[in-house]
């Protein structure tokens, strides 16, 4: 893929946590994350990960403040505004430093958990993610950052969200995430899920064991 190893910036969002000493109540969606991790550093051992557990540090919901000073020049914001503003600053640069997003997350009531469309609505930001120009006519927004990657792990309690698949138009959590990603300078998504987590049975069980071979295809592909 490069000629250097790229840095992974690694997104948990999961109420759950994982624990390999136990199963019961274990996030799915970290295990796949931590599968693709563990698989990449066996390959590319100097990659540097920056991690955030979205659920042990939640993102503040964005308010009228944080958007009046989101909207106002660099060299006229207040002490206040840039405080305001800080955790999104800090959000963005590990955004622009990534090369590839290492995206993990549950279906929550068929869209993302809170904590996600909290870290979003925090790095996808005007003058700094896209620009807004009404010279470019009914489509004014442009991201401001290209060639990223964007490897996205998911885990859903029903199945059938693919297209063609019987709950496509209640999937609202992969083409959101697909549409929110092109802001980010996104240019590649990868989506490996796991399904059926609710009817415990062997669907389930085939289901995990294929997400987990997708994962090692998809590691052997992008590290070299």
């Amino acid at each position: 893929m490069q000629s250097k190893s790229p840095k992974i910036l690694h997104l948990d969002t999961s109420a759950r946590h994982f624990d390999k000493s136990r199963e019961k109540h274990n996030s799915l969606s970290r295990k796949l994350a931590h599968t693709f991790k563990t698989q990449w550093l066996a390959l590319q051992p100097k990659t540097e990960f920056i991690y955030r557990d979205l659920t042990m540090g939640p993102p503040d919901f964005i308010d009228q403040a944080w958007i009046e000073a989101a909207f106002t020049p660099d060299a006229q914001r207040t002490e206040a505004q840039n405080a305001k503003l800080a955790l999104s600053n800090t959000l963005i640069d590990e955004l622009i430093s990534a090369d590839i997003i290492l995206l993990s997350t549950p279906m929550y009531n068929y869209g993302m958990p809170a904590v996600l469309k909290a870290w979003f609505d925090q790095v996808i930001r005007v003058n700094k993610t896209f620009s807004f120009d009404l010279k470019r006519g009914d489509f004014p927004l442009e991201p401001c950052l290209s060639g990223k990657t964007m490897v996205l792990l998911t885990s859903s309690g029903e199945f059938g969200f693919e297209a063609g698949g019987i709950r496509e138009n209640m999937n609202h959590l992969g083409p959101h995430i697909k549409t929110l990603s092109h802001y980010l300078g996104v240019e590649s998504v990868y989506e490996i899920g796991s399904e059926y987590q609710e009817f415990h049975d062997e669907r389930h069980t085939e289901s995990l064991n294929k997400a987990e071979e997708a994962i090692s295809k998809l590691v052997e592909r992008l590290s070299h």
